[in-house]
């Protein structure tokens, strides 16, 4: 039956704010993610802990992800976005809590297991939600600014060592600030869930609490554009996250720098996202090419970690480099799920992505640790950090590999779109 009095579109204004309070929530979840980083250094000295231990802290927030996220995933395309966020938002915030409970490692791993449970459940609803408020309007440029945004959170935690730096004299203060962004976080998610609720009664929200059931064996039949995103994915982050984990340890202990220095350097690649994710997004919403841009990107990755390894070069321009491949390869691949998979499927693709990408987290944050005991890194013994950035730059060959290969696919027969698709089309 028709409905005589139909709803209006949701406004442009509303759809803004919406992306506002979950950048927000998103801004809270980062910030407790790169609370460790900046830390590696003082939990080395005051707790005795290793580069295996502090591997282990983001290790064990992707554990538990290779498993829960997909599950987060379907309770999203089965129940909407504005319950689902707000539980994970609440977790996040329980596990910030936990983390800085007690300077134990079993206590702090903990904290991390459940932060990790609630964070990539709460990513996967938000990247949903922006999909689900922007598809066919400004989605690669909404992504890009939710992830500017959110990225806020990193750029503030990895260089707390500066306006935090009075904190920095024990282990607990920076991480109880990390906990305050967590209240930040839920208390973000709690204004979604009422502006979602309020659009539900107004305004015509398309297929909100329709879509199908979701059964695990689907997403394994997602197509060969849809996999081949998902392996440039996780050989992506893989090399940027447990970078990071030991980054400003390794330019303090490796190149000589003070850890405010590092921390900057460090937070480069959240700088250079924040202010160029946006106009990538931009730019590829008019142009397409998506399948192109992530090649490009991947070559700027690749050379980097040997720099930093083996030249004197000043670090500002590997990290340059890495910004600016971590500002486009997401801007890009992210969004460019919504045009390969179903759009009622979104929840599960998303989710299985991020379980897949969260195995090579978990791998990788153990491995460079534990390749960094192996050297013996320390300040003493600075190529001891080498064979961990040969692993990383393994890493960026494979991503070129696989960006290649969907190149490849976008420009065959069998595309989906991906090199078409601009703003305004319905291609």
């Amino acid at each position: 039956m028709t409905d005589p009095n139909p709803r209006p579109p949701v406004p442009n204004v509303f759809r803004w704010a919406v992306l506002i309070f979950i950048s927000l929530a998103m801004f809270g979840n980062y910030y407790v993610y790169d609370s460790v980083s900046p830390l590696a250094d003082v939990l080395k000295e005051q707790l005795r802990f290793s580069d295996s231990d502090i591997g282990l802290l983001n290790a064990i927030y992707s554990i538990p992800n290779i498993f829960m996220v997909l599950i987060g995933g379907i309770i999203i395309d089965r129940f909407g976005t504005k319950k689902s966020l707000f539980l994970f938002a609440l977790l996040c915030l329980v596990g910030a809590a936990i983390t800085a409970a007690k300077g134990e490692l079993v206590i702090m791993a903990a904290g991390r297991l459940v932060f990790g449970l609630g964070a990539e459940s709460m990513i996967v609803a938000v990247t949903s939600s922006v999909a689900k408020w922007f598809w066919g309007k400004e989605l690669s440029f909404a992504f890009g600014l939710n992830l500017t945004l959110g990225r806020l959170g990193s750029f503030a935690a990895l260089n707390s060592p500066s306006w935090a730096a009075k904190y920095y004299d024990s282990w607990e203060g920076p991480l109880l600030i990390a906990a305050g962004a967590g209240v930040v976080c839920v208390a973000a998610a709690a204004v979604y869930w009422l502006l979602e609720a309020r659009a539900e009664q107004k305004y015509q929200l398309g297929k909100a609490g329709q879509t199908e059931k979701v059964k695990f064996a689907e997403g394994f039949r997602f197509g060969t554009s849809y996999w081949f995103i998902v392996a440039l994915c996780v050989t992506f982050y893989s090399g940027i996250f447990p970078f990071q984990t030991f980054a400003i340890k390794f330019f303090v202990e490796a190149h000589q720098v003070d850890r405010e220095t590092a921390g900057f350097l460090s937070s480069m690649l959240t700088l250079f996202a924040m202010i160029c994710t946006p106009l990538f997004g931009l730019l590829v919403d008019h142009v397409g090419k998506r399948s192109l841009f992530m090649i490009l990107g991947s070559v700027l990755l690749v050379p980097v970690y040997l720099i930093m390894a083996y030249s004197d070069v000043t670090l500002y321009l590997p990290m340059a480099l890495m910004g600016t491949a971590f500002s486009l390869i997401p801007a890009v691949m992210w969004p460019s799920v919504a045009y390969v998979v179903e759009s009622n499927k979104l929840g599960t693709a998303y989710g299985l992505m991020t379980m897949v990408q969260n195995i090579g987290l978990a791998a990788f944050n153990l491995l460079i640790g534990a390749a960094n005991d192996f050297g013996q890194a320390s300040s003493t013994n600075p190529q001891g950090y080498a064979l961990g950035m040969w692993i990383f730059s393994s890493l960026g060959f494979f991503g070129l590999l696989f960006a290649f290969l969907l190149r490849r696919r976008e420009t065959g027969p069998q595309a989906r779109g991906l090199e078409t698709i601009r703003a305004g089309s319905h291609g």
